[in-house]
């Protein structure tokens, strides 16, 4: 990072030194402790000390206790947050307290990463297996953390979002289940169909049931049976472990909908959505 002779001015040696310390370890997102281990600084001097910076734009004050240094090159503003799911992760750092909490961005925020969908999201979901409070509000994002069991904690890999952040992402047949499982977190069955859909030729269906196997909930095993099914994806064992699993009663298609529409006895599940709707991605 290159500082010119004016915002050294600005800043103050202090200002100066301590931004470029950021930068050198990679925390362009700081805690308190952070700022206190490089400047030597405790309590209310340290208060003292990034208070003028944020009222100047030099930071931005993402929630108590955790922040962001505004590049350079945004100028100086009060409104910037950096990458969304970059700020999530130090978001579950910061909560959890531990060297490595377990989280992993989920949900929709998934599906975009995946390119499994077309429209961009308003909402960023993370899955964390040590509850944090479940929506926080940053400069008009929301941050929705999503508490899983330990024994949950599975079915995601590394994705690096640029030269020098990496996340935590569930994968491609993780990401179809928890869509499968809570259909509302990712805009409705029918955006997790769409996503099914998509990438229909990356997805190992066997995988799929291992991970509803996981799950263990009835409601996945009759979703997933009845798109694979829908959608004429080759997978014949798959869909044998998966009548295997089912047991009596009906289910919703979408819970977030109403209970109405017609009942597909092969999957036990009430379609309250119409199978046009999902048949009409395959033509877009």
């Amino acid at each position: 990072m290159d500082i010119n002779n004016n915002f050294s001015k600005t800043l103050g040696a202090k200002g100066s030194n301590f931004i470029l310390s950021l930068y050198e370890i990679n925390r362009p997102i700081f805690t308190l402790a952070d700022a206190s281990r490089l400047t030597n600084l405790k309590g209310k001097e340290l208060q003292k000390f990034i208070e003028p910076l944020i009222n100047k734009g030099i930071f931005v004050r993402l929630i108590p206790g955790l922040y962001s240094i505004v590049p350079f090159e945004q100028g100086y503003t009060k409104t910037y947050m950096g990458n969304p799911y970059v700020v999530a992760r130090e978001i579950v750092h910061h909560k959890s307290k531990e060297k490595e909490p377990q989280y992993f961005i989920s949900h929709a925020s998934a599906f975009e990463l995946h390119q499994m969908v077309t429209q961009p999201q308003l909402m960023v979901f993370a899955s964390v297996t040590k509850q944090i409070k479940q929506k926080i509000n940053i400069l008009g994002t929301e941050f929705h953390f999503v508490t899983c069991k330990e024994s949950d904690y599975f079915g995601f890999k590394k994705l690096w979002i640029d030269k020098s952040e990496m996340i935590l992402v569930s994968d491609l047949e993780r990401t179809i289940i928890d869509g499968l499982k809570i259909p509302e977190y990712c805009g409705g069955i029918t955006e997790v169909a769409k996503g099914l859909w998509i990438k229909r030729h990356e997805l190992n269906p066997d995988k799929l049931v291992d991970y509803a196997e996981r799950i263990d909930k009835g409601a996945v095993y009759r979703r997933l049976g009845f798109l694979l099914e829908l959608y004429e994806i080759e997978c014949s064992s798959a869909i044998e472990r998966l009548r295997g699993k089912l047991r009596t009663g009906y289910q919703l298609l979408d819970p977030s909908l109403l209970n109405e529409g017609k009942h597909n006895a092969r999957w036990l599940l009430r379609l309250n959505v119409p199978e046009e709707e999902f048949l009409s991605v395959v033509r877009t």
